[in-house]
C-alpha cells in the first residue's frame, strides 16, 4: 500500500544512529509522505528519560503520533499493515 497519509496530528520519533529499525521507521514515514519530530538520543541523551516514561519502553525508535503510543517499527509496520496507520495519522487534534 503505497498511500500519501499526511499528518494532521504531531508524530515524535525517539532514535539513535546506527539502529536499523530506526531507518526503517524513517522509510515508511517518508513513504507514507508524513513528517515527524525525531529526538536523536544521541544529540540529545537527557531526553532517554522522557522517552522512557512516555513509553514504558527503552528501545528505539520509540513512536508517537500525537498522545497515541504507537511503538517501535514492528508495532507501526503492524499499524500499517491493519489499514490504521491512516487512520492515526488524520485523527483530529484533541
Amino acid at each position: 500500500m503505497n498511500s500519501q497519509a499526511e499528518s494532521t496530528v504531531p508524530v515524535v520519533m525517539y532514535t539513535r544512529s546506527g539502529c536499523s529499525f530506526c531507518v526503517a521507521a524513517r522509510s515508511l514515514m517518508k513513504e507514507k509522505g508524513v513528517e515527524w519530530e525525531e529526538v536523536s538520543l544521541d544529540e540529545e541523551p537527557d531526553r532517554r528519560v522522557e522517552m522512557i516514561r512516555r513509553s514504558r519502553r527503552t528501545t528505539v525508535p520509540q513512536i508517537f503520533i500525537g498522545e497515541f503510543h504507537v511503538g517501535g517499527f514492528d508495532d507501526l509496520e503492524a499499524l500499517n499493515e491493519r489499514g490504521e496507520l491512516d487512520r492515526h495519522l488524520q485523527a483530529e487534534k484533541a
